[in-house]
């Protein structure tokens, strides 16, 4: 039920992070894998393969699923859309336009072109994953432009699961908090999680988020479409029990004798 052997994937931004954790673990389990990334990996994994992909360019997408397609000599049965920048810090009225253009390009409409080139390339009954994020969901501030294109990503999500599920192919979308990568391992950031999750701890990409994609690339959740999976460490349950000592003094609820 699980099983990806014997399966085609592409995946954008696989050559860090989140993405090259879901590649290393979709090629162990037997699965093809096509890596699009402006960077190459330092080392591929045995039935890995690279095509260079700015996501931000429609034609630079529609080119690398052609080029996948060729390489694996098959049509693709996951296409994992992962590809992104993680630029946070001013807030609205200290914005620019420059900033604005970069993550949008990325963010949003890189998206976008995957899943209007993707399900060309595709089998029937294959399974689109997008990496969205937890800001789409929660606000903190200084992430305005990220957290408006990871929830255009969401609502992009459903509304491609509505127009593809006459294939059966299934569009869903994975929602991780803080991860343990270049993109979100500070100081601060560190902090955070251990004080606004349940588990109070940042996410380590290879062992508590690969195989979530691993899962809505399966046949396990082949009556799953248009969701938004929260992978967040418990941050949406609601304040820890550190915080509540840290804001009011007491680790329960106001009021409480």
């Amino acid at each position: 039920m699980f099983s990806v052997e014997n399966k085609t994937a592409f995946i954008t931004g696989g050559s860090s992070g989140i993405g090259q954790a879901v590649a290393h673990r979709l090629a162990l389990l037997g699965c093809s894998v096509i890596i699009a990334d402006i960077n190459k990996p330092s080392k591929l994994e045995p039935k890995t393969h690279f095509v260079h992909c700015d996501v931000s360019q429609e034609d630079a997408i529609k080119t690398a699923l052609y080029d996948a397609k060729s390489l694996l000599n098959q049509p693709i049965d996951i296409v994992i859309l992962n590809a992104g920048v993680g630029d946070v810090g001013p807030k609205i009225t200290d914005t620019d336009a420059k900033l604005v253009n970069k993550i949008s390009a990325i963010n949003q409409w890189g998206v976008f072109y995957g899943l209007k080139h993707a399900p060309e390339h595709m089998n029937d009954g294959g399974s689109i994953i997008v990496t969205s994020s937890m800001a789409s969901l929660i606000s903190i501030p200084g992430t305005a432009v990220y957290s408006a294109c990871k929830a255009a990503i969401n609502s992009m999500v459903s509304m491609a699961a509505l127009e593809l599920g006459k294939r059966q192919i299934r569009v869903n979308a994975v929602c991780p908090g803080y991860v343990d990568t270049e993109l979100g391992n500070s100081a601060e950031e560190l902090k955070l999680t251990k004080m606004f999750t349940a588990l109070g701890r940042h996410a380590d990409p290879a062992t508590d988020i690969a195989g979530v994609y691993i899962f809505l690339a399966s046949s396990a959740s082949q009556y799953m479409t248009g969701q938004a999976l929260e992978v967040d460490g418990g941050w949406r349950c609601g304040p820890t029990d550190q915080l509540l000592e840290l804001v009011t003094g007491s680790s329960l609820a106001p009021g409480s004798r």
